[in-house]
């Protein structure tokens, strides 16, 4: 199993924690690209897909790195609905 496959499997299991690191590998492997979004914008983070011409705006959790339930369930289903995983 690739690691690429393992962080799918992670975040896929509702019981698993997943943290925002773990996340911006995963967006990487599967063609998004950090886009910078200027000096004030905070922990929001934005990850454009060109060849899918496909953008997601993400806050990064904090003080803690691991993602929100409803920031996973959000993630799987943009993901799902341009069939990355």
């Amino acid at each position: 199993m690739s690691k690429k496959e393992k962080l799918i499997s992670k975040l896929l299991n509702k019981n698993s924690s997943f943290t925002f690191d773990e996340l911006e590998l995963l967006l990487g492997s599967l063609g998004y690209e950090s886009q910078k979004m200027g000096k004030t914008s905070g922990s929001r983070r934005a990850y454009y897909n060109q060849s899918l011409d496909h953008l997601m705006r993400i806050h990064k959790p904090h003080p803690s790195n691991e993602l929100k339930k409803y920031l996973k369930e959000f993630i799987i289903k943009e993901l799902k609905d341009k069939e990355l995983i």
